[in-house]
């Protein structure tokens, strides 16, 4: 974005209201900022000088022109929904009246379900040899992630006074900075008293919990890394990575016990439309049980 542009300054503000008011996560601010960077330049090329002067058609000449550059549906969803925060913020601040990009259509992509680890792969990722410390922090960390069903920044957000280890609970911090008290399970809580056992082996830096080598907090990027290594060492079939086993969780969650509110709580979910992909998963699973087993389902049989 070039630091002349007057539509800059405007962009920055509503960067620092996302930061300090809505104290939303850095990987959040950093999408934003992406996107409203390619806005402001696509406005520049068309010599766009003030937010007041954007309207409907130059909305839809700016998502034109995305489609053309090769953007995908589902990123250019992305980019109109940042900029229809933003001209919200617009008006709250009272720069514009309306926002002209409600009036334009968000173009369809098509939904992907979530891929999920089935019971036996993830007993079978579980089984992990513990010849070191840090095989004893990774099948801690394994263990967390699916027990309690955590986003990949709560996992390493956790410092050592989040545990109650004779209730088998967490405290982790969610989007939005939203506190929420969570269950572990037993097998968890084994994992957590071997790895707190060894942790002072690393001279730790800090509280945190999860720790990497040279005592710092483990990075988010580290676990991804290290979990991917535990799935092709194990033998599974498909790429691990943390999202993956917050899924299985969720799905696990579900077809165990139907309960959509519950999971929706677990997960942190503020919206129970999040939760409910999971419903279509599960259904899933039904339909090939029931058209494997019912007697009328057997399709283009007599």
């Amino acid at each position: 974005m070039s630091s002349e542009s007057p539509l800059l300054p405007a962009v920055e503000g509503f960067l620092r209201y996302l930061k300090v008011e809505r104290q939303l996560s850095p990987l959040t601010l950093i999408n934003y900022r992406r996107q409203l960077t390619v806005v402001v330049e696509l406005l520049d090329a068309l010599k766009v000088t003030d937010w007041t002067r954007l309207d409907a058609a130059l909305v839809r000449t700016l998502a034109a022109r995305s489609s053309r550059s090769g953007l995908k549906p589902a990123s250019l969803a992305l980019r109109l929904s940042a900029l229809r925060s933003f001209l919200d913020w617009l008006i709250s601040q009272g720069t514009i009246q309306a926002n002209p990009a409600k009036g334009v259509a968000t173009p369809r992509a098509p939904r992907h379900l979530p891929k999920n680890i089935d019971v036996d792969e993830v007993n079978q990722l579980l089984e992990i040899d513990l010849n070191d410390p840090l095989a004893v922090r990774d099948r801690a960390m394994l263990e967390v992630m699916y027990g309690a069903g955590l986003r990949l920044s709560e996992l390493t957000g956790i410092d050592v006074n989040h545990l109650e280890l004779a209730s088998g609970e967490v405290w982790v911090t969610g989007k939005g900075s939203k506190e929420r008290r969570l269950p572990m399970g037993k097998t968890a809580v084994l994992w957590l008293e071997h790895w707190l056992a060894l942790r002072e082996l690393f001279s730790p830096q800090d509280n945190a919990l999860f720790l990497s080598k040279l005592g710092k907090r483990i990075s988010a990027r580290n676990v991804q890394k290290r979990f991917a290594e535990w799935g092709i060492k194990q033998g599974l079939s498909s790429h691990v990575h943390p999202h993956k086993l917050r899924h299985s969780f969720a799905t696990h969650m579900l077809e165990s016990s139907g309960d959509l509110r519950a999971v929706q709580e677990l997960l942190g979910h503020a919206n129970l439309a999040t939760t409910q992909i999971y419903t279509h998963l599960d259904f899933q699973h039904l339909a090939s049980v029931y058209d494997a087993a019912h007697p009328r389902a057997k399709r283009g049989k007599t």
